[in-house]
């Protein structure tokens, strides 16, 4: 009798119900995400369609010049444990950015000033958490964007289950592994990597857009029929 395969680790057999970890996913240049630090994320997001990105979100950095600009190594945790952020944490590569569904929970900080310090350490590029921190003075020195739902000063368990770099959904936001991720003043999105090019063309175009329409409007040249046409257009007798 033939011997049975044993089970690799991406096989779901591998690992117990809720576990999953995956390998991290280098999909990007180095040069394209560097590219993206200077695209507004609200430009970013025109691009593509304006109506992505995530929801009820809160930069803790407190620097409102702060951008975060990474590919994403995604958690999915049990709400306010975070076992599998720890073990994410092991995984990462400097620039990398966590992005931790969370369920939205904040009975339970997922993360804290300890972690902090391992993510500086790590050189992290950054964290977007869909559930709650603490320690909010230690985030606020700043040296590493994280944006959050919101924060409580009681602490996370260490049980499990967990889930690495697998899709998730963080605060209404799709990611994949390997995504680039996005962040600023006005909010987080991520850009499916195989479209990430395509986005960049299009944002700088945008950009290019932006600049003729806020000369026109500081010079005091810019024509209201835009406007009126698009109202009449609707019935009004403008």
């Amino acid at each position: 009798m033939t011997p049975a395969t044993p089970p690799t680790p991406s096989s779901p057999s591998a690992w117990p119900p809720g576990y999953r970890i995956e390998p991290r996913q280098d999909r990007l240049p180095a040069a394209l995400v560097d590219a993206f630090r200077s695209i507004p994320v609200a430009v970013a997001a025109d691009c593509m369609g304006r109506s992505v990105g995530a929801m009820g979100l809160h930069g803790y950095h407190e620097n409102l010049a702060t951008v975060l600009c990474g590919p994403a190594v995604t958690v999915r945790v049990r709400p306010g444990d975070n076992l599998m952020i720890h073990k994410a944490l092991m995984m990462v590569q400097p620039g990398d950015v966590l992005v931790i569904d969370g369920g939205g929970d904040l009975t339970q900080a997922l993360m804290g000033g300890l972690m902090r310090t391992t993510c500086l350490v790590r050189q992290l590029g950054g964290l977007v958490i869909d559930g709650a921190v603490r320690d909010r003075l230690e985030w606020a020195e700043g040296g590493l964007p994280v944006f959050a739902r919101g924060h409580t000063h009681r602490g996370p368990s260490k049980e499990g289950p967990g889930e690495i770099n697998v899709p998730i959904a963080c605060a209404g936001l799709a990611v994949l592994p390997g995504d680039l991720v996005l962040g600023d003043a006005d909010g987080v999105i991520a850009i499916p990597a195989a479209d990430a090019a395509t986005v960049l063309e299009r944002a700088h175009l945008h950009l290019e857009k932006e600049a003729r329409i806020r000369a026109s409007n500081l010079a005091g040249t810019s024509d209201p029929e835009r406007f009126n046409a698009m109202l009449r257009a609707k019935g009004l007798p403008v």
